[in-house]
Order: structure tokens, then C-alpha cells, then sequence
């Protein structure tokens, strides 16, 4: 089948590798020529991994072309997936914006029988939003042809969205006419042939899933995050508490794991857009309200912690940094902790090393030049001279690290861990001054901590 997809950003471009991996014709589209000519030649914009192999093979074997035209992609397409950002507004809701530009240039071009397909994340009732302006642009042309609009929610995770698309949880078609729900159906054949669900529904109830499987998640990492602090009033270990209630199959160990608080491009933009959906509703939404509340306040426990060790005064400290991204085996730093962090920091009179294996370049977009902030290129780089070690990223590099070196390099050895990634009882038995999340602190050395506060009480 012909496949346009118009947009290259982060599902745009996973959507139509993967169905050119299958041996569908997919044409991206989009209007930034710069990212259309280096996507030709292989360079790819974000890190996932296996993305930029398989772009490369798609490619060369013709199953996958890049342009700005969007006219001819359209003309010879029968499904065109809108895949546009939904940045939020100021109040939170969903700026439709992109849609809806991407759907009136299809109505500009469209040529006879299309089935448009909504993969962007938009709010309820966008696709009828889709259909009007569609059908306005043909109006405006004097000329009519028969489109469907379909919703058709992507359920990525950046880092493994690659096998997430080939191999889904469900596929969700919403669709209000049957000869379309067939065809996408036959569209997504392969990907289901080992039985998985494909669930057809109404467009308004599969825009709906969408937002209630991101909410979903995120009210379970500010649940265990929620635990967390109250384990640590109460000197509970809140790894043994996850355990614990993971056991259950009623509620299973994913998106249980305590932290420093959820970030990236979907659940809290997600969160707030189902907020202000609801409160255009007429319903106010309390647990969804709570949900971000606690995620805002989670992401500076760590900074409070490291307050609080050093006697509220982190003037003239220097502190490693490792991690920047919101999530391992991703560059992608929206709404991440880090930036809240490395703010606080450097707001607070300290000086920052920073490292992350993929996003660093992502981090200086977003804060630019700071001063007290530095970007090093090696992990251990950033322990030398350094007071203590703050970990907010769980990358795999950093879960067995040389602790030996470590020490020698810190001036003391101190850890503040947001993802609970180190044992307290290996902590303690090498000597290391260890904060985490949802358990008590370790204070074997206490030298750093010692240090400051004799300074702060002369």
C-alpha cells in the first residue's frame, strides 16, 4: 500500500519506517527542507535505537522516500497519517495548530478516495476538527471527493519504539464507517499476525484511550513516587514496599519504580491536555490534578536532599551530573528533571559538570550558555574535584561503575541517586555517603557533609 506520512519528528518518522519495513511504499513529509536533506542521507534528528539502520536499508531499497512535496505525496497515497506536534498551550490544552495546517494541505491536494489517519495525540473531537477543515479546503476548490478520518493512537516508548510498532500491545481504529476500519485493519496485518488485538471503536472513545493510557501511567509513577516519601517519614524501604505490591497481578511491577519524577514529550503534556478536557467538560478532575502535583513536587526531592545534607549553603560546590535525558536509550530532555535540577543547582551558587551519553547536545539547545554548567565527555570526567554525585538518569553505563575510582576522584565520597539504581548496604560497605529515593540515607563517611557545616558554623 501507498503511504504518505506528513511530519518527521519522533512518531512520523518511526510510523513510516516501520511500515516501509514491511514492504509498504511510505513517503515523509515535511517542511523543514534542511531535515528532508539529511534525512536522505541518512542523518537521522533524534537518537532511538536501530532507527538510523533501518532508515538507511528502507532507503536504498526504495521503500522509503523523503520529501517537501507534499502534493505528490498525497496525490499518490490512500492512507495519509498526520503525525504534527500537539504542543501544549499555556493553559495545557493541546495546540491543534499543526493538525490542522497538515489537514488542510491535504484538502488542497487530495485527488479521489484517502483515508486520513490522525497519529499526532490530539484531544476528543479532532477528528471531526480534521474532517471540516478537509472538506473546507475541497469546498474552497469546488470540488468533492470521498475521506475518511480515522484516530489511530501510537503507543511508543522512546528507547524500544522501534519493537513496540513492529511488535504491539493492541492496535486501536477509530473509525465511524466500516470499509475503512477493513482497510486499516489489512494495513496493520503483519504487525498482529500473532494474535494481538486490534481494537475497532468510534474516533471520540480511541482519542480518548489515548489520553487515559498516558494518565494511566503517569498516576502509577507519582503513586509509587507518593509511597516513596512516605516511606521515608516512616523508615520503610520503598524497594521492598514496590515489591511487595508488584507481586500482585492485579497491579504488576511496571511503572512502579520510585524516582525523581516522569518528563519527555508525552505524559505531561498528555496529563494536562485530558485536565483541561475534562474541565471544558464541566468535570474537575482530582486525581489527574493530584497526578501532576506530586510529579511537579517529586522533581525536587533531590535538590532538597542535597540541600539539606549540606546545610542549606551549596555556595562554591562543584557536583557531578550524571544523566540528562528524561529516560535511558533516548536524547529526548522535554520536561525532564535534570533541567529542573541543573537550574537549582546553579541557582543555588554551585558549579555543575554534566555528562549523559546521548543528550547532551538536546540539554544546550534547551538552557544554552550557563554559567557554572559544563558538559564533559566522559562519565568520570565529571567526578573529578566534584563534592558529590547526583545520578538522575538510570543509564545502563552508570548501574556498575568503578567505585574505587569513584572515590579517588570525588573530593568526597558522596551520592545523591533519583532512580535507586545503587544497594544501601553496598553503600555502606564502601564507605559512600548515599541519598536515594524512598529509603533511609546512608552516612558512612560523612566527610563532605562534616566539612561544609564546620565551615557554615565559622
Amino acid at each position: 500500500m501507498r503511504i504518505a506520512v506528513i511530519g518527521t519528528g519522533y512518531v512520523g518518522l518511526v510510523t513510516g519506517t516501520c511500515f516501509s519495513e514491511v514492504g509498504h511504499e511510505v513517503t515523509c513529509v515535511d517542511i523543514d527542507a534542511a531535515k528532508i536533506e539529511a534525512l536522505r542521507f541518512g542523518r537521522i534528528p533524534i537518537y532511538e535505537p536501530g532507527l538510523d539502520e533501518m532508515v538507511a536499508m528502507n532507503v536504498e531499497q526504495g521503500r522509503l522516500t523523503f520529501t517537501t512535496d507534499i502534493k505528490s505525496a498525497v496525490e499518490r497515497a490512500l492512507f495519509v497519517f498526520i503525525a504534527v506536534g500537539t504542543p501544549p498551550l499555556e493553559d495545557g490544552t493541546a495546540d491543534l495548530k499543526y493538525v490542522l495546517s497538515a489537514a488542510k494541505s491535504i484538502g488542497e491536494h487530495l485527488n479521489g478516495y484517502k483515508i486520513i489517519v490522525n497519529k499526532s495525540t490530539v484531544p476528543v473531537g479532532t477528528a471531526g476538527k480534521v474532517f471540516n477543515t478537509v472538506q473546507a479546503a475541497l469546498n474552497e476548490r469546488k470540488v468533492q471527493f470521498d475521506f475518511d478520518v480515522v484516530s489511530n493512537p501510537e503507543f511508543l516508548r522512546e528507547g524500544c519504539a522501534i519493537d513496540d510498532f513492529m511488535h504491539p500491545d493492541r492496535i486501536v481504529i477509530g473509525s465511524d464507517d466500516c470499509r475503512t476500519d477493513v482497510l486499516m485493519k489489512e494495513l496493520y496485518a503483519t504487525f498482529v499476525r500473532d494474535g494481538r488485538p486490534v481494537l475497532s471503536m468510534d474516533t471520540t472513545s480511541a482519542e480518548m484511550t489515548k489520553y487515559a493510557a498516558n494518565a494511566m501511567l503517569a498516576m502509577k509513577i507519582s503513586f509509587i513516587n507518593e509511597i516513596a516519601a512516605i516511606c521515608e517519614r516512616v523508615g520503610a524501604d520503598v524497594e521492598n514496599v514496590r515489591n511487595g505490591i508488584g507481586a500482585d497481578s492485579r497491579i504488576g511491577y511496571q511503572f512502579i519504580f520510585p524516582g525523581i519524577g516522569y518528563g519527555g514529550s508525552c505524559f505531561p503534556k498528555d496529563v494536562q491536555a485530558l485536565v483541561s478536557t475534562a474541565r471544558s467538560a464541566g468535570h474537575e478532575p482530582k486525581i489527574l490534578n493530584a497526578v501532576e502535583a506530586v510529579n511537579q513536587e517529586q522533581k525536587g526531592s533531590l535538590v532538597r536532599k542535597i540541600q539539606e545534607y549540606y546545610g542549606g549553603d551549596l555556595t562554591g560546590l562543584q557536583f557531578a551530573v550524571w544523566g540528562l535525558s528524561f529516560k535511558p536509550e533516548t536524547d529526548d530532555v522535554r520536561e525532564a528533571p535534570a533541567l529542573l535540577i541543573l537550574d537549582a543547582l546553579i541557582a543555588a551558587g554551585a558549579t555543575v559538570l554534566a555528562y549523559d551519553p546521548k543528550a547532551m547536545r538536546e540539554t544546550q539547545r534547551y538552557l544554552g550558555t550557563r554559567e557554572g554548567l559544563t558538559y564533559v565527555d566522559d562519565s568520570y570526567a565529571a567526578l573529578e574535584e566534584s563534592d558529590a554525585l547526583i545520578l538522575v538518569t538510570e543509564w545502563s553505563y552508570f548501574k556498575n561503575p568503578d567505585f574505587d575510582r569513584m572515590k579517588s576522584l570525588l573530593n568526597a565520597p558522596v551520592i545523591f541517586d533519583g532512580r535507586n539504581i545503587f544497594s544501601p548496604d553496598l553503600m555502606r560497605m564502601l564507605g559512600f555517603d548515599y541519598y536515594s529515593v524512598g529509603r533511609d540515607p546512608v552516612l558512612a563517611n560523612s566527610q563532605g557533609r562534616t566539612q561544609r557545616l564546620k565551615a557554615a558554623a565559622v
